[in-house]
């Protein structure tokens, strides 16, 4: 069942016209597919970034929703291009990492290699598949065409290394994983694991060289500038300042994001 609808997550930015194009191609297929914009602003060539995006977005939509996902540094190599069928939706990329998240949740998710080129444009540049194989695979998606109809199965997609949380007798370690745009800084640790850590006890939550010793619900539940930790909207444990910037407050820049751990103990 399809939804008519069709999610975009990419690391093109918004001053070129590359989204643009894709939509102008979507929309040329089957004008009447309904196009949500995720984020463009992945940085470039972040695939772990965009991965977590289409994990904590997909599932808000409607089962049957196309995600389709263009962060893409080897594109015109001999890496494939995927149409995915888990957890209910479908997904449209590059197969580099970018659905490992999802595909590693679903042992039913269904993998194909998109070979038939008579749903990809005539003409397919070998530096934007973005436009020319995946938007008009996803438009075709849209309109009904069946994903098996489209190439070949198979079974050995690309992974990349999914850091989890680690529990000890006293502690538990987790990672930053994202900063946001307000400078918050995203854990990997889930609300429910934490909780279930801590039982009756407060944490001492170590993070580059701070101690946060309680959890909190709201940023105003400190006076400005001052760190604290509290669950997102993700409901993942997050570490901020209020009115501020923790990313700066820590003095942490992007590319050092995935080696930074977060140690939790209880008191």
């Amino acid at each position: 069942m399809h939804t008519g609808i069709i999610t975009l997550t990419t690391d093109f930015g918004l001053t070129d016209p590359y989204v643009g194009a894709m939509k102008g191609v979507i929309l040329s297929i089957n004008p009447q597919v309904r196009i949500i914009d995720i984020s463009h602003q992945v940085g470039p060539g972040d695939i772990q970034a965009a991965a977590r995006l289409l994990t904590e977005t997909y599932s808000f939509f409607p089962t049957g929703s196309i995600h389709l996902g263009v962060v893409d540094p080897g594109v015109g190599s001999s890496r494939r291009a995927i149409g995915v069928y888990a957890k209910g939706h479908l997904f449209v990329g590059p197969d580099n990492g970018l659905f490992w998240p999802i595909l590693s949740q679903d042992p039913d998710a269904r993998i194909i290699h998109l070979t038939k080129s008579v749903y990809f444009r005539p003409h397919v540049s070998h530096t934007f598949h973005g436009r020319d194989l995946f938007a008009p695979v996803a438009a075709h998606l849209s309109a009904g065409v069946d994903l098996h109809r489209m190439g070949t199965v198979i079974t050995d997609p690309v992974a990349f290394k999914i850091h989890t949380v680690q529990q000890g007798t006293h502690t538990l370690t987790g990672r930053v994983t994202a900063i946001d745009r307000f400078g918050n800084l995203i854990t990997n640790i889930e609300e429910n694991v934490l909780n279930r850590f801590l039982g009756a006890h407060q944490p001492l939550i170590q993070l580059g060289g701070r101690v946060i010793n309680t959890l909190h619900h709201h940023y105003a539940d400190v006076p400005p500038g001052e760190p604290l930790a509290l669950f997102s909207s993700s409901g993942h444990l997050e570490i901020a300042v209020n009115q501020g910037r923790a990313a700066e407050c820590l003095g942490i820049e992007e590319e050092e994001i995935h080696q930074l751990e977060v140690e939790i103990e209880r008191i």
